[in-house]
């Protein structure tokens, strides 16, 4: 690797959303060290990579692991530019059955997860002034979803939190940005029947489930010099089935 390749960090890059916006930013040049949750799935990612990057272990509710992956990347590939916070789970339930652990576990998965990484790689982005940091968020943070109150709520402290830091780092010349999917098609809801599938597809302008690349195109397009006036923001890739 040369150094004159930026670096990118994507979290939770093993399967789905997150696995399309690693490949994509490799194909947009960047060297790219995505995470999983577990070895075998850090060995497949280093594999897929090859040359291009690596895979990496990560449970982004461990501040101290957050804090050694990083350092270790600083040391063997220079600082990350790139941050693109994408792992998280969900917990659903109905809220009078919703159990504490379940509402901590999303909260620190998803937002304190955010708010670790991104202040761990702030140094490294104003050095270089310059910086980019996605943050997957959700339709959930603005259409209203029962049984996820967790989800949504971190979601939607996502963007604000993201707002906030774009207010920050802006003179560094490090944008914030916000992606919220709508209905993407993932191995996950591959696995809803067809009158479920059907239903949610009838709430869509576009009548379609989107796909991941679909969402790893807005990453690719807010990593890039043609968004470099972007920041405090939240693209909406939905197909419709939310319009702010």
């Amino acid at each position: 690797m040369t150094q004159e390749r930026k670096v990118a960090l994507v979290t939770g890059a093993s399967r789905g959303i997150g696995a399309a916006i690693a490949q994509q930013l490799i194909q947009d040049g960047y060297f790219v060290v995505g995470t999983a949750t577990s070895e075998s799935g850090a060995e497949k990612l280093t594999t897929a990579f090859a040359e291009n990057g690596t895979g990496a272990v990560l449970d982004v509710r461990d501040g101290a692991a957050i804090d050694a992956l990083v350092s270790d990347i600083e040391q063997k590939y220079g600082p990350v530019l790139i941050l693109v916070n994408n792992a998280g789970i969900t917990k659903d339930n109905l809220l009078l059955r919703m159990s504490e652990d379940d509402w901590d576990d999303i909260l620190n998965i998803h937002l304190k997860a955010v708010f670790r990484l991104s202040k761990r790689v702030l140094k490294g982005m104003t050095k270089a002034r310059f910086g980019r940091i996605i943050n997957i968020s959700s339709v959930v943070a603005h259409f209203a979803n029962p049984g996820q109150a967790n989800y949504s709520a971190a979601k939607a402290g996502i963007e604000a939190f993201s707002r906030s830091l774009a207010k920050e780092m802006g003179s560094r010349q490090i944008t914030v940005n916000c992606i919220a999917p709508g209905f993407i098609a993932t191995e996950m809801t591959a696995e809803l029947n067809e009158d479920i599938r059907k239903k949610m597809n009838e709430q869509v302008a576009l009548n379609r489930f989107g796909e991941p690349q679909d969402i790893a195109n807005a990453v690719s397009f807010l990593a890039s010099d043609k968004a470099s006036y972007i920041t405090g923001t939240v693209l909406h890739v939905n197909g419709g089935l939310y319009m702010a």
